[in-house]
């Protein structure tokens, strides 16, 4: 009997966090990689194991994830995506899929990963968007936190935006774009770099907003050069972060979807 052959998958997800334990499996706890898998294991009708391009914690949403995942089973595009969001949740859904070499991963083959925090900056706070951004009712100022980031740009030791438990072997990292705008009354920070520690985003963004209460110049400059988690802001609430996009070598052609989103 002919053994069948096994393609190598990539697939675009995007979830609401609000109602997971983050994306790593955990027993007895819902999580946003049981929930892929059970859905992709019974449209493939073999059990399917999936690697993500990077784990997010319990809260933390995501609008650009991408997995891979291998499977013998002979479907159609619409079968991986459309099919598999019916055996998802509302709060999770796949939004494109491509046929990849056998030398693509999801997480090592990536080039650079993009997050962006989300504050709702207004007096009262939004019944609306409460688990999806990060209230702050006092004004914050823009353009003092914007000044102050980009000191980190570049490679440096983020020791001081490393938290406690953090498993990488080295805390240097490389952040290539760090921008801060307004929109109204919505405030966004996006940062993209190679790679980030455990914690670095919420934690830079903490300290962000310290700053709009501190009027010592280079504060985040000095902060970084301390290498000291405990000179640092505290961390950012989960609910405001996005994994936003993740880059990718040109020649594995993945789609780039336009997106708009905001909030």
């Amino acid at each position: 009997m002919k053994e069948k052959k096994t393609k190598k998958f990539a697939l675009g997800i995007e979830y609401n966090g609000s109602y997971y334990h983050g994306w790593q499996r955990q027993k007895g706890l819902s999580t946003v990689q049981e929930e892929i898998e059970n859905a992709l294991s019974k449209i493939a009708n073999h059990k399917v194991n999936v690697v993500c391009s990077g784990r997010t914690d319990s809260g933390v949403h995501s609008i650009g994830q991408v997995i891979h995942f291998t499977s013998s089973s002979i479907r159609s595009d619409f079968s991986w995506t459309v099919g598999v969001n019916t055996y998802l949740s509302k709060n999770v859904s796949v939004k494109w899929i491509k046929e990849v070499p056998e030398n693509f991963s999801a997480r090592y083959s990536a080039i650079s990963r993009s997050y962006r925090y989300i504050i709702y900056n207004n007096r009262c706070r939004s019944a609306i968007f409460r688990n999806t951004s990060n209230h702050i009712y006092r004004e914050l100022n823009v353009d003092k936190m914007f000044f102050e980031a980009q000191s980190l740009l570049g490679e440096h030791d983020f020791s001081s935006f490393r938290a406690l438990g953090c498993q990488s072997s080295s805390p240097r990292r490389k952040i290539i774009k760090l921008n801060i705008w307004r929109l109204n009354h919505w405030v966004v920070i996006d940062i993209t770099a190679n790679s980030f520690l455990y914690h670095m985003v919420r934690n830079i963004v903490g300290s962000l907003i310290t700053i709009n209460n501190c009027t010592e110049k280079n504060y985040i400059k000095k902060l970084l050069n301390k290498k000291d988690r405990n000179y640092a802001g505290p961390t950012a609430p989960a609910q405001g972060l996005y994994l936003f996009f993740v880059e990718y070598p040109m020649f594995f052609n993945l789609p780039v979807l336009k997106n708009d989103f905001i909030v």
